[in-house]
């Protein structure tokens, strides 16, 4: 997307306090976006077209309702090439993207969490090969995840450093490549509980001209607390993996630093 066409969609304060409500809050109706503006409803759904031509906003059905999302890849590529370009490199590599996005390729009835949308100068396959393949995924997210990747087979989270410890694990739901991968994810006091309810990953893949759009969906998170930690993991995944597959190399702030912290986070949360 052009850059002239996001810096004209946030020159206005509604629009801007439009992507503010989104970012408080997910997935909300155009009905919900109104009540927190004092405006008509017209004039909230042709402020939501220009986002979306943006493509600062993204929108899923769930039956009759329609649903809107932040979508924070454009403010990303602002940032990084009128902002971070102007700063010390040392506050460039601590800046972070944190928002929710894009479609959701889930069932009606399992609205997503969170959603979260990138393009990668790659095909198709290569993406499909980055997300399952246990050395790639060791280098961009930090552990390698392991499975037989079929329907029904387990999949693991596991450190790169050699002890094998699985940090997190799954049941592969969804195996169609180099177009959509799901899998459930579990972590902490549930990673083998039988009874505990996972929450689901999903990874769409859509070639898009010569790049690739590369979407995941997180649902049945357990609570916003997860949703907020998760929210910043993502981002610095995609953008690790991107770099990967565009450069051959990987950001010099490793993800999975990030997802220590959020761990141990949730772990002191939960007790």
């Amino acid at each position: 997307m052009e850059a002239d066409a996001v810096f004209k969609a946030l020159a206005d304060p509604g629009r801007r306090r439009l992507l503010d409500m989104l970012h408080e809050r997910a997935g909300l109706t155009l009905g919900e976006l109104c009540e927190g503006l004092d405006m008509r409803r017209q004039s909230v759904s042709q402020h939501i077209e220009m986002l979306e031509a943006a493509n600062l906003v993204t929108s899923v059905r769930d039956g009759r309702r329609k649903l809107h999302y932040l979508n924070a890849v454009p403010l990303h590529q602002i940032q990084t090439r009128w902002i971070w370009k102007f700063e010390e490199p040392r506050l460039a590599a601590l800046a972070m993207i944190k928002q929710h996005a894009e479609e959701s390729a889930m069932p009606e009835s399992s609205i997503p969490d969170y959603v979260y949308t990138t393009y990668i100068h790659a095909t198709a396959e290569q993406v499909w090969h980055a997300l399952t393949d246990a050395d790639l995924t060791a280098k961009f997210w930090g552990h390698a995840q392991v499975s037989e990747w079929s329907v029904g087979s387990r999949v693991e989270h596991v450190r790169a450093d050699g002890s094998g410890i699985a940090d997190a694990a799954g049941t592969v739901m969804v195996v169609d490549p180099p177009r959509r991968l799901v899998f459930g994810f579990g972590f902490g006091e549930t990673l083998d509980d039988p009874t505990a309810e996972e929450s689901v990953v999903t990874f769409d893949i859509e070639p898009f001209h010569d790049i690739v759009k590369l979407t995941v969906t997180h649902t049945n998170l357990a609570s916003p607390a997860d949703r907020d930690s998760i929210g910043q993991g993502w981002p610095t995944v995609f953008a690790n993996l991107k770099t990967l597959l565009e450069t051959g190399d990987v950001l010099p702030t490793a993800p999975w630093e990030f997802h220590a912290e959020d761990r141990a986070a949730q772990m002191a949360r939960r007790g």
